[in-house]
């Protein structure tokens, strides 16, 4: 039988034989009369045009007749072409037709009189489609197949499923398609991305200022400003290259190796040449190289929960399905990137590299661009400030000079003086160093970050939307609960597929300690007799659930049950039954009694109940009664509702003759800690959504379980989402806590749905339909260990160890950063205008200026240097994970902080000038006055910056030895300042002369009342209590929830 194609109109062949002359005639309906081509008959050869413009589904010859079978032209794709690209099948050859995958206009020809040749001339209209890209034609996506035989799937593809496709077929098809792999955007060379460095507005506004200063003719203004960018852009691009140098050994974007025939051999090669046509062959713990239909599957599952969310594998068969469905599992594909976890299988490639459905979400993905971080933003806005400031400061005192009949150009250049000086060019070296050092941090708790702005996100961060599989849960079934027939029942501890845990028994039913261990020891026995898995150091071969129950026994310290025996034969499981079973006998007595035969069975509860007649009561089989039966289906149905999976297992001596032995319940569980967590976050002011594949009551048990708050929140699914416009989905999205049956759109929309209320949007998760919605949020977070590399490639921040906790601590890093920079933008600025106005002030009262040009370089030194720069690096405080997330609204520069500058600066001015004064009793300045002046105003900025550790905390709460680097940079300025003073090489340079203990005396006690001033209105703001009443509402709010 031969495949026939089947378009719009109804087509009819018939053919007849002549003495050995063949002849064809083609009719068409009129139907599709635009479409008509002119056949005309030559010599034909047995080698047939492809089918370039269409994908349809095929039909079958026989007996020389040709018949259209109930089929739909759902898969047309260039209808215009069809006619004009059917192939007619030779009456000579009996062999299926195998039409190259070339443009179906090239049809050769050999020298033979016996042959027919079909020679199609498209119509005009067709002429002009035939620019038509031809690789569209050369691979199915998985609904198309789906709904195919094997054999129509062949020979759409033209290939074969016994030889596959020969070497050079493969290597021309992969010359059109291109290999299995994804386009990742080439990466910019290194000295590209060191010049994007430059393009921060901050970074920009002091170059502007170095070239001001260069014209100025200030020119060691302008070598400071030029060295102090080149360090910030440096560290910068350092830091984020080692970042991306990690990142590399976890990018792996397709699997290393497949098996595949090609020319009828089995080979083993790299999976980036695999081509649409070829035949995969599929064991236990392969990773799908591309998306495949099957056409062969033994008892094959595939893990497919980076795509479904769901933690149980998918069970394949080869057989067509009447309607493909639009998300989730398909049960004759297999999907790239997807793990076979038992079985083996066989499959013709149909879709390779982004037409997979895994490209599909890659290429998704990369069309989603990621937003800025809100610290960009702060900073933009900083550098807008700055800019404006500077200005207000020279026009100000152009405008004062010009009033007091100064020269224009004298004031003009006196004002872009102090506007270059007001500039904090130590800022930008602050933020970077202090990002790199967080992330340094992070890098040692086992958090990769890519770029520098993005660990500060995390502390603005207000909702996060986590994944539930293999984010919040391991992915890896864990028995639970174990229910002897008896009644006794025992929980069983630990997560994941390895023996730490135990098993402890809750409720004994008043037997002995001993009879209760037995029961349990012959519940797990059959788990393991009855079993293909196997675990091998910690790695699972195998069904999850089977493995879930080896793990449970080891746990109990039941090892090697399945060598006592010997299987003799196995009854797989099937979607029919809903049990397994096998066979076995001892090995003892195997040789002497070979009839004493034993089945051990699991299976669904209602189904094998009605396999058994008796259960067992401690080691005594007892008759199975109608009211035992409905107290086990009880039990079964309040596992269930606790979002268990519950599988019922018995032995006998047959299949019709068990005996109920007990109950397993075993679930996909939270991982350790990820309640604690959860509580932190939601204390703390941060809203958790949890979204899964998964079905309602597995969702909401596990969000349960997490402390993900599932009664004041409501519940929504994908499909239900589906229905809603926009406009409503703005309204409920906020609202709703947990998120079910989801697909990668859906995720999507969620994240915009949240961002568009202002709410910045951080998304974790491991699977490929996450991929999409990572790259969209504020800051994706990906699993680095079992994460897919769609993830990764996605995510702004990768768990290596997988480990949730580690969010809350890049949470806490996050915030912690941020009031650092906003520590040392305190400092900055209140020295800054403290030094402005001294200078400004002495022009425009026409008085000596108290400061020489070394002097004002060295306070430069000092604001722009070490305990400056010590401020960003402050330990961060471990309450400040209390502190609600940051108003990514409010600037960097606010009241309460220009409140604080202002207070600042005006006791440092006071105090400055009036030591500047009583020194000046003479009206004469001498070095002792500029020196009493310049040491005060030096002891100013010390206690100042001490003052400025904290915005909330009193210096004796937070610690006069935690920040050491502030300690060593506040020493060696005052070891410095005290060589300035005493040494007399500075001295000349400087020109200072030594001053006395009782004046050193004097100037501490003096410049202290900056940070004593401090120090009592940090104390009013903590009596005012706002702060505690925030916490303390919060705390209300996290006790009601538990």
């Amino acid at each position: 039988m031969i495949p026939e194609q089947h378009g719009l109109g109804e087509i009819t062949n018939e053919n007849a034989s002549n003495n050995g002359n063949n002849t064809t005639t083609t009719t068409t309906s009129s139907s599709v009369s635009s479409t008509m081509a002119t056949v005309r008959k030559h010599v034909y050869s047995n080698e047939y045009g492809s089918n370039n413009g269409y994908i349809n589904n095929a039909n079958s010859y026989s007996n020389g007749l040709i018949h259209n079978h109930n089929s739909t032209n759902n898969n047309v794709k260039d209808q215009s072409n069809f006619y004009s690209t059917l192939p007619l099948p030779s009456l000579i050859s009996t062999n299926k037709p195998k039409p190259l995958l070339a443009s179906s206009r090239q049809l050769k020809s050999r020298d033979s009189n016996d042959d027919i040749q079909l020679i199609v001339e498209p119509l005009e209209s067709e002429s002009s489609n035939s620019g038509t890209d031809p690789s569209t034609d050369m691979w199915l996506t998985g609904e198309q197949a789906s709904c195919l035989t094997a054999g129509e799937v062949e020979w759409q593809l033209q290939s074969n499923l016994r030889e596959g496709l020969s070497w050079k077929e493969a290597e021309n098809r992969r010359g059109i398609l291109g290999p299995n792999e994804f386009v990742v955007i080439e990466e910019e060379p290194l000295w590209k991305k060191y010049i994007e460095q430059f393009k921060n507005p901050l970074i920009l506004l002091l170059l502007g200022s170095a070239f001001v200063s260069v014209l100025m003719r200030q020119v060691d203004d302008a070598v400071s400003i030029t060295v102090a960018i080149l360090i910030v852009v440096t560290v910068a691009f350092i830091q984020e290259w080692r970042s991306e140098q990690s990142l590399q050994e976890l990018t792996k974007l397709v699997p290393p190796s497949c098996t595949c025939i090609r020319a009828g051999q089995v080979n083993t090669f790299l999976a980036r040449y695999l081509v649409p046509g070829d035949i995969v062959h599929l064991n236990i713990g392969d990773r799908v190289p591309a998306d495949i239909r099957l056409f062969e599957a033994i008892e094959l599952s595939i893990d497919e929960s980076s795509f479904t969310g769901e933690t149980e594998p998918a069970r394949k068969s080869p057989e067509p399905l009447i309607k493909a469905g639009e998300e989730g599992s398909v049960r004759n594909i297999a999907f790239m990137g997807t793990l076979v976890r038992c079985g083996n299988g066989k499959g013709i490639v149909i879709s390779t590299g982004e037409k997979s459905k895994f490209g599909e979400v890659f290429k998704m993905m990369q069309a989603e661009e990621a937003p800025k971080t809100p610290l960009q933003k702060s900073m933009d806005i900083l550098g807008t400030q700055l800019s404006f400031y500077s200005f207000c400061i020279i026009g100000a005192i152009g405008v004062l000079g010009w009033a007091q009949g100064k020269a224009f150009l004298d004031m003009l250049n006196i004002g872009v003086s102090l506007a270059v000086a007001a500039i904090p060019e130590g800022l930008p070296i602050v933020v970077t160093v202090t990002l790199a050092l967080g992330v340094m941090r992070m890098a040692k708790r086992n958090a990769i970050v890519k770029r520098l702005p993005t660990v500060e996100t995390l502390g603005c961060v207000n909702v996060i939307c986590s994944d539930k599989t293999g984010t919040l849960t391991k992915n890896e079934m864990t028995v639970t609960c174990l229910l002897t027939s008896e009644g006794c029942v025992a929980d069983v501890s630990g997560v994941g597929y390895n023996s730490i845990g135990e098993v402890k028994i809750r409720n004994s039913q008043y037997a002995d300690e001993a009879d209760v261990k037995k029961s349990i020891h012959n519940l797990l026995e059959i788990g393991c007799v009855c079993n293909n898995s196997v675990i091998s150091d910690d790695v699972l071969m195998g069904q999850p659930t089977e493995g879930a129950l080896v793990a449970a026994a080891s746990k109990f310290g039941l090892h090697g049950s399945r060598e006592k025996y010997i299987r003799l034969q196995e009854f797989p499981f099937s979607s029919e039954q809903k049990m397994m079973g096998v066979r076995c006998v001892l090995k003892d007595s195997a040789h002497v009694h070979p009839s004493e035969e034993v089945f051990f069975v699991k299976g669904a509860v209602e189904r094998l109940l009605k396999q058994c007649t008796k259960y067992q009561e401690f080691d005594v089989a007892e008759k199975l009664t109608t009211k035992k039966e409905e107290e086990i289906l009880s039990h079964a149905y309040e596992l269930g509702r606790q979002g268990l999976r519950v599988l019922a297992l018995a032995k006998g001596p047959t299949f019709q003759d068990l005996v109920f032995v007990g109950l397993v319940g075993m679930q996909d569980p939270p991982r350790p800690g990820v309640r604690a967590c959860i509580q932190t976050l939601v204390a703390s002011g941060i809203g958790i959504k949890m979204l899964t594949g998964d079905a309602q009551e597995t969702a909401i048990s596990i969000a349960t379980l997490v402390g993900i708050d599932t009664l004041h929140g409501s519940c929504l699914s994908g499909p239900e989402m589906d229905k809603m416009d926009e406009g409503v989905l703005q309204q409920i999205i906020p609202q709703v806590t947990v998120f079910y049956r989801v697909a990668p759109k859906h995720k999507l929309i969620i994240v915009k749905a949240l961002q568009n209320q202002g709410l910045i949007v951080g998304m974790t998760g491991d699977g490929v339909n996450d991929g999409v919605a990572l790259k969209r949020a504020d800051i994706g977070i990906a699993m680095g260990k079992n994460g897919t590399d769609v993830c990764k490639e996605a995510a702004d921040m990768i768990l290596v160890d997988d480990d949730f906790k580690t969010i809350v601590a890049a949470i806490e890093e996050g915030k912690g950063i941020f009031y650092n920079i906003r520590n040392f933008v305190r400092f900055q600025l209140s020295t800054s205008i403290s030094a402005l106005f001294l200078i400004a002030l002495a022009t425009l009262m026409d008085i000596p200026n108290p400061l020489n040009a070394m002097q004002i370089l060295w306070i430069n030194i000092i604001m722009d240097g070490p305990p400056a720069q010590s401020l960003g690096v402050e330990p961060v405080d471990h309450d400040v994970i209390k502190k609600p997330p940051r108003n990514v609204k409010e600037p960097m520069i606010t009241r309460a902080l220009i409140t604080n500058v202002l207070l600042s600066a005006s006791i440092i001015i006071g105090g400055t000038l009036w030591v500047f004064k009583r020194e000046m009793s003479d009206s004469q300045i001498t070095p002792r006055d500029t020196t009493m002046t310049f040491t005060c105003f030096v002891f100013f900025d010390m206690f100042n910056a001490l003052s400025c550790r904290s915005q909330e905390k009193s210096i004796f709460t937070i610690g006069f030895f935690t920040n050491r680097m502030f300690l060593v940079a506040v020493t060696a300025s005052i070891v410095g300042q005290m060589l300035v003073i005493y040494f007399p090489p500075l001295q000349a340079v400087f020109q200072t002369e030594a001053l006395t203990f009782g004046d050193i005396l004097g100037l501490l006690l003096l410049t202290s009342t900056v940070f004593i001033v401090s120090e009592i209105k940090k104390f009013f703001e903590r009596r005012s209590g706002r702060p505690r009443k925030y916490y303390a509402s919060k705390r209300k709010d996290l006790e009601d929830l538990v």
